[in-house]
């Protein structure tokens, strides 16, 4: 049954990291992958001594962090609030309008947000407009995005997370809860003993995934959500929007895939240290 799977990873996953090889070699379409002069580590070079390097490197982990808690946090209290539920009519109406987000394309997202910050006619500075204030354009002001992105992504995976905390949830065994409310245990006490001690290995195994990808950027959303304005470059640009803008404006493949192979990288890496970390804390709670 898993071998359609197999091969499909196969094919598409592990066949193509030969490609790899692009990193390292100064790419010519004329002479191909293979035919293409070596230059070894040149293409990283380029990349780690140019001014950009430390900006998008900042920039893509910093953002991941603040993602990776505000998700976290969010997520498990909704995953709780929607388990304190009895009427299941009220689960499956909170879980579907939350899911929905998740599947709109961040193009789609772009236009609403824009529509809600646009400098003139948007929906939040006429609200500041009628109250007497002065319009915020934030499309030239980059110190409103380290809180405006972590917004708008909690907004669209906010359901699907929470959702595999809830079905996490689902498997609590009723006699803890029975017992700990025959000992008089009050809401609080009964999320903070039971609730979350329960919840902590999946928090563990989500979060170091997460952990894996903290050097890798929603290239739609750091793309579309800020309207790809070089004005917002120092907090908005991020290692996937700086290669493609490398291949889109001086068609760079060679440096592009330097930056990939460095972003796969050090992700490779960050999940070995954090679930070695994990390993040595609870055993349990490790990926593998």
């Amino acid at each position: 049954m898993t071998l359609p799977v197999i091969i499909h990873i196969f094919i598409f996953c592990y066949i193509p990291m030969v490609g790899i090889i692009i990193a390292f070699k100064d790419f010519r379409y004329d002479k191909g992958i293979f035919g293409s002069e070596w230059i070894g580590f040149e293409n990283f070079k380029f990349f780690f001594s140019s001014q950009d390097a430390w900006r998008v490197t900042r920039n893509t982990v910093l953002m991941n962090i603040i993602f990776i808690i505000t998700n976290l946090i969010v997520c498990v209290v909704v995953a709780i609030l929607m388990y304190q539920l009895t009427n299941r009519v009220f689960v499956k109406f909170y879980q579907t309008t939350m899911i929905l987000p998740h599947f709109l394309s961040f193009v789609v997202v772009g236009f609403m947000t824009y529509a809600l910050l646009n400098p003139v006619h948007g929906v939040l500075n006429q609200m500041l407009i009628s109250m007497g204030f002065e319009p915020v354009n934030v499309y030239t002001s980059p110190k409103y995005w380290p809180f405006i992105l972590p917004l708008i992504n909690i907004w669209k995976t906010v359901g699907m997370g929470s959702v595999i905390y809830y079905a996490a949830l689902m498997g609590i065994n009723k006699e803890y809860l029975e017992a700990a409310a025959i000992d008089g245990a009050n809401k609080w006490q009964v999320t903070t003993k039971i609730i979350i001690p329960f919840l902590v290995p999946v928090m563990t195994i989500l979060t170091i995934l997460a952990i894996g990808n903290i050097f890798r950027a929603d290239f739609g959303m750091f793309y579309q959500i800020t309207r790809n304005s070089s004005l917002l470059y120092e907090t908005t640009d991020v290692i996937d929007t700086y290669i493609f803008r490398a291949l889109r404006k001086f068609g760079d493949i060679g440096m592009s895939s330097a930056v990939g192979l460095y972003q796969s990288f050090v992700g490779f890496i960050l999940v070995i240290v954090a679930n070695t970390i994990v390993k040595k804390i609870d055993k349990d709670s490790a990926m593998f």
